[in-house]
């Protein structure tokens, strides 16, 4: 028994805490197959190694503001880790506060956001989840920012609450709160992100055709 404890304790925050998806991406396949002719076309990028690549998708949640006291709500901060890992299907880890900020009432080491990095197969099935199930669910949804996106092609957005994810019952939770989400990208721009992003089926707002 104190040898499979002493193994539990040894696993890295963020590790998977089940086996692998069962079944490879069809987004994956969609982008080797489909979308990296579509760029070396588009872009004149024939080279895989340069074509853009999504590396990691991270989902953070804020708990900051329901400090109470020196610590977080036990209920809030159970929530929060449920839900992480829930849609991520990974152990998420709990941020602490590396200085104090007096107008925000937060001292250095206090836990203030909860957040999980997701990868490889596990980022694809999360991505074809968000996109084409949790999206349609957000209260008069309209299609998603275009201009969310940085200068090195990484693109942000955020939800108002879990509920989008039909995985989660929001009848069980005892807490609504949102999350922020990021697509890191290597070797692009906004332009190849939004490509790239469009094409494997991202609900993006319409353009203007004015």
């Amino acid at each position: 028994m104190a040898k499979d404890t002493k193994k539990e304790s040894g696993k890295k925050k963020g590790e998977a805490i089940d086996a692998p998806p069962a079944t490879a991406s069809r987004l994956r396949a969609k982008y080797n197959d489909e979308i990296r002719p579509a760029v070396a076309k588009e872009f004149g990028v024939s080279n895989r190694m340069a074509q853009p690549e999504l590396e990691k998708i991270t989902i953070n949640v804020n708990m900051g503001r329901h400090l109470d006291g020196t610590k977080i709500p036990p209920n809030i901060r159970q929530t929060v880790l449920d839900t992480l890992t829930t849609i991520s299907g990974q152990k998420p880890m709990v941020l602490k506060a590396k200085k104090s900020v007096s107008n925000f009432k937060v001292r250095e080491g206090y836990e203030t956001a909860a957040m999980v990095t997701i990868r490889r197969d596990r980022m694809w099935h999360f991505l074809d989840r968000l996109m084409h199930l949790a999206t349609p669910r957000i209260k008069d949804f309209r299609g998603l920012s275009r201009t969310s996106f940085d200068g090195q092609g990484n693109y942000s957005m955020g939800l108002t609450e879990q509920g989008v994810f039909p995985e989660i019952n929001m009848a069980e939770v005892s807490f609504t709160h949102g999350m922020n989400i990021n697509f890191r990208f290597a070797n692009s721009n906004a332009k190849m992100s939004e490509f790239v992003l469009e094409r494997l089926g991202m609900p993006f707002a319409k353009l203007d055709e004015k």
